[in-house]
């Protein structure tokens, strides 16, 4: 299978804000910057793999500022590292309020996606070839939370066995 690169997976989704939006404090609901997220890095996910995929996890999220009804967002993914059958999506979410201009860095997530065959089950998929210094950063980091993921599943599953 040939290499890909993070550019090849690039999803950017921009949406305006409504009202039907907003959350009891009249600001955007995490639930509804959440979909966005992970619609971005499932496209993400479906454009390296070149198929079905599924969500295994999301981590890391963070929601760093607020979003506001009428803010304009953007949600930019793609593919940090490529496992044998799952890879890690980076997304970044940003807001522009139209009226000033101003640009927010608003959320950061992590999420992880496994390609699916055609009966439902787990299959290969290209692996990642970063050209930039920064895409090979992003690689590391995406190693080490894997890293980390696992540690903690197994951790969980001797602790269930007890």
């Amino acid at each position: 299978m040939d290499a890909k690169t993070p550019s090849d997976s690039h999803v950017t989704l921009v949406d305006q804000m409504q009202v039907t939006d907003a959350n009891l404090m009249g600001n955007v609901h995490g639930g509804v910057v959440m979909k966005m997220v992970d619609n971005a890095a499932g496209l993400a996910a479906m454009k390296h793999s070149g198929g079905a995929v599924v969500t295994a996890a999301m981590d890391e999220m963070s929601f760093l500022e607020p979003v506001y009804v009428g803010d304009v967002v953007t949600v930019k993914a793609s593919v940090n590292e490529a496992f044998s059958t799952s890879m890690e999506i980076g997304v970044r979410v940003e807001t522009e309020d139209v009226r000033t201009r101003e640009v927010r860095h608003t959320s950061s997530a992590y999420l992880v996606f496994v390609a699916l065959d055609e009966q439902g089950k787990p299959r290969g998929i290209p692996p990642i070839e970063p050209e930039t210094d920064e895409e090979r950063q992003r690689q590391s980091e995406a190693r080490l939370r894997r890293e980390a993921r696992l540690a903690r599943k197994d951790a969980i599953d001797r602790a269930r066995r007890r």
